[in-house]
Protein backbone atom coordinates (compact mmCIF):
# COMPACT_ATOMS: atom_id res chain seq x y z
CA UNK A 1 0.00 0.00 0.00
CA UNK A 2 1.87 3.41 -0.99
CA UNK A 3 1.61 6.27 1.17
CA UNK A 4 -0.15 9.24 0.46
CA UNK A 5 1.85 12.27 -0.90
CA UNK A 6 1.72 15.24 1.20
CA UNK A 7 3.46 17.24 -1.15
CA UNK A 8 1.67 20.45 -2.38
CA UNK A 9 2.90 20.68 -5.72
CA UNK A 10 1.41 18.32 -7.98
CA UNK A 11 4.06 19.18 -11.49
CA UNK A 12 7.30 18.68 -10.84
CA UNK A 13 9.32 21.58 -9.73
CA UNK A 14 11.75 23.22 -11.68
CA UNK A 15 14.94 23.75 -9.35
CA UNK A 16 17.17 24.34 -11.89
CA UNK A 17 17.39 27.79 -10.86
CA UNK A 18 18.04 26.01 -7.52
CA UNK A 19 21.71 26.55 -5.11
CA UNK A 20 22.51 24.24 -2.66
CA UNK A 21 25.35 24.41 -0.33
CA UNK A 22 26.75 20.93 1.46
CA UNK A 23 28.86 21.25 4.25
CA UNK A 24 30.64 17.95 4.78
CA UNK A 25 34.68 17.26 5.43
CA UNK A 26 33.53 13.55 3.92
CA UNK A 27 34.29 14.01 0.08
CA UNK A 28 32.74 10.73 -0.56
CA UNK A 29 29.25 12.05 1.01
CA UNK A 30 29.41 15.92 -0.15
CA UNK A 31 30.27 13.55 -3.79
CA UNK A 32 27.24 11.67 -3.40
CA UNK A 33 24.68 14.16 -2.23
CA UNK A 34 25.88 16.57 -4.34
CA UNK A 35 25.29 13.79 -7.26
CA UNK A 36 21.79 13.00 -6.43
CA UNK A 37 20.89 16.72 -5.78
CA UNK A 38 22.18 17.72 -9.85
CA UNK A 39 20.09 14.46 -11.26
CA UNK A 40 17.21 15.93 -9.31
CA UNK A 41 17.55 18.94 -11.83
CA UNK A 42 19.11 21.50 -8.83
CA UNK A 43 20.70 24.08 -11.15
CA UNK A 44 23.98 24.58 -8.80
CA UNK A 45 25.36 22.38 -5.83
CA UNK A 46 28.41 24.18 -3.84
CA UNK A 47 30.76 21.98 -1.72
CA UNK A 48 32.38 23.30 1.42
CA UNK A 49 34.57 21.03 2.93
CA UNK A 50 34.76 22.87 6.78
CA UNK A 51 33.17 25.55 8.44
CA UNK A 52 35.45 28.66 7.69
CA UNK A 53 35.15 27.56 3.72
CA UNK A 54 30.92 27.85 4.15
CA UNK A 55 30.98 30.67 5.76
CA UNK A 56 33.33 32.43 2.85
CA UNK A 57 30.87 30.34 0.36
CA UNK A 58 27.89 32.10 2.34
CA UNK A 59 29.02 35.55 2.40
CA UNK A 60 29.89 35.61 -1.17
CA UNK A 61 26.73 34.32 -2.25
CA UNK A 62 24.28 35.50 0.39
CA UNK A 63 25.59 38.90 1.67
CA UNK A 64 23.21 40.76 -0.44
CA UNK A 65 19.54 39.38 -1.50
CA UNK A 66 19.85 38.36 -4.91
CA UNK A 67 19.24 35.71 -7.26
CA UNK A 68 22.38 34.15 -6.93
CA UNK A 69 21.56 33.52 -3.16
CA UNK A 70 22.03 29.73 -2.17
CA UNK A 71 18.57 28.43 -0.86
CA UNK A 72 19.30 25.62 1.23
CA UNK A 73 22.48 24.62 3.29
CA UNK A 74 22.94 20.73 4.15
CA UNK A 75 25.20 20.85 6.93
CA UNK A 76 27.03 17.81 8.63
CA UNK A 77 26.13 17.83 12.47
CA UNK A 78 30.09 16.32 13.23
CA UNK A 79 33.38 17.78 11.52
CA UNK A 80 36.89 17.67 12.50
CA UNK A 81 36.49 21.38 13.42
CA UNK A 82 33.40 21.78 15.13
CA UNK A 83 29.91 20.76 14.74
CA UNK A 84 26.82 22.10 12.29
CA UNK A 85 25.36 24.33 15.42
CA UNK A 86 28.49 26.73 14.87
CA UNK A 87 27.58 27.24 11.02
CA UNK A 88 23.73 27.32 12.45
CA UNK A 89 23.82 29.84 15.16
CA UNK A 90 26.45 31.96 13.40
CA UNK A 91 23.97 32.32 10.35
CA UNK A 92 20.95 33.26 12.19
CA UNK A 93 22.67 35.60 14.35
CA UNK A 94 24.18 37.26 10.96
CA UNK A 95 23.16 40.95 9.83
CA UNK A 96 22.36 39.45 6.28
CA UNK A 97 18.09 38.73 6.12
CA UNK A 98 19.94 36.21 2.83
CA UNK A 99 21.92 34.50 5.56
CA UNK A 100 19.88 34.36 8.66
CA UNK A 101 16.62 32.98 7.30
CA UNK A 102 18.40 30.46 4.63
CA UNK A 103 16.77 27.08 5.28
CA UNK A 104 19.31 24.69 6.74
CA UNK A 105 19.15 20.70 7.00
CA UNK A 106 21.39 18.88 9.57
CA UNK A 107 22.40 15.60 8.29
CA UNK A 108 23.85 13.14 10.73
CA UNK A 109 24.62 9.50 11.23
CA UNK A 110 24.34 10.22 15.06
CA UNK A 111 20.47 11.26 15.23
CA UNK A 112 19.97 10.07 18.77
CA UNK A 113 17.17 12.65 20.11
CA UNK A 114 20.18 14.34 21.82
CA UNK A 115 21.58 15.33 18.31
CA UNK A 116 18.07 16.81 16.90
CA UNK A 117 17.03 18.81 20.30
CA UNK A 118 20.31 20.26 19.42
CA UNK A 119 19.86 21.00 16.06
CA UNK A 120 16.61 22.23 16.05
CA UNK A 121 17.32 24.87 19.06
CA UNK A 122 20.32 26.19 17.42
CA UNK A 123 17.98 27.02 14.24
CA UNK A 124 18.45 24.51 12.03
CA UNK A 125 15.10 24.02 9.94
CA UNK A 126 15.01 20.25 9.44
CA UNK A 127 17.40 17.08 9.56
CA UNK A 128 18.26 13.85 8.06
CA UNK A 129 19.52 10.52 8.73
CA UNK A 130 22.98 9.06 7.18
CA UNK A 131 23.28 7.03 5.19
CA UNK A 132 21.75 9.46 2.62
CA UNK A 133 19.74 8.18 -0.66
CA UNK A 134 18.21 10.50 -3.16
CA UNK A 135 14.89 9.50 -1.77
CA UNK A 136 15.12 11.15 1.77
CA UNK A 137 17.43 14.01 -0.10
CA UNK A 138 14.45 15.04 -2.15
CA UNK A 139 11.85 13.95 0.40
CA UNK A 140 13.64 16.80 2.98
CA UNK A 141 14.36 19.05 0.21
CA UNK A 142 10.67 19.54 -0.85
CA UNK A 143 9.62 19.33 2.56
CA UNK A 144 11.07 22.80 3.24
CA UNK A 145 9.70 23.90 -0.40
CA UNK A 146 6.25 23.00 0.43
CA UNK A 147 6.28 23.43 4.53
CA UNK A 148 8.39 27.02 4.72
CA UNK A 149 7.93 27.43 8.85
CA UNK A 150 7.34 31.10 9.83
CA UNK A 151 10.93 32.29 12.57
CA UNK A 152 10.95 33.30 15.60
CA UNK A 153 12.78 35.44 17.54
CA UNK A 154 12.89 35.32 21.03
CA UNK A 155 15.82 35.98 23.91
CA UNK A 156 17.49 32.69 23.56
CA UNK A 157 16.17 31.83 20.35
CA UNK A 158 16.12 32.84 16.93
CA UNK A 159 15.08 30.36 13.77
CA UNK A 160 12.54 28.77 12.23
CA UNK A 161 9.16 27.69 14.55
CA UNK A 162 10.31 24.70 16.46
CA UNK A 163 6.55 23.14 17.09
CA UNK A 164 5.07 20.81 14.33
CA UNK A 165 1.84 20.59 15.89
CA UNK A 166 -0.45 23.01 15.35
CA UNK A 167 -3.44 22.29 18.44
CA UNK A 168 -6.62 24.11 18.93
CA UNK A 169 -6.59 26.95 21.29
CA UNK A 170 -8.79 26.68 24.26
CA UNK A 171 -9.51 29.90 25.71
CA UNK A 172 -10.48 33.28 25.82
CA UNK A 173 -9.76 34.84 22.44
CA UNK A 174 -8.16 38.48 23.13
CA UNK A 175 -6.51 38.91 19.74
CA UNK A 176 -7.14 42.05 18.43
CA UNK A 177 -7.00 41.32 14.28
CA UNK A 178 -8.82 38.80 13.25
CA UNK A 179 -7.15 36.17 11.33
CA UNK A 180 -9.39 36.76 8.45
CA UNK A 181 -8.42 40.47 8.37
CA UNK A 182 -4.58 39.17 8.14
CA UNK A 183 -5.52 36.50 5.30
CA UNK A 184 -6.95 39.65 3.42
CA UNK A 185 -3.36 41.85 3.98
CA UNK A 186 -1.52 38.82 2.88
CA UNK A 187 -3.62 38.76 -0.17
CA UNK A 188 -3.53 42.02 -0.96
CA UNK A 189 0.06 42.13 -0.93
CA UNK A 190 0.80 39.24 -3.38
Amino acid sequence: MKKPDKSLQKDPYDLSYFKIMIVDDSQFIANLMASALRAMGVGKVLVARDLAEAKRMLLTYNAVASSQNIDVAIVDWLMPEGDGSELILWARQHKSDSIKFMPTIVCSAYTSTDVVEKARDCGSTEAMVKPVSAQKLANRILYVIDHPRPFIEAPSFFGPERRRKVERFVGEERRQTKKSDVEEDHEQLE
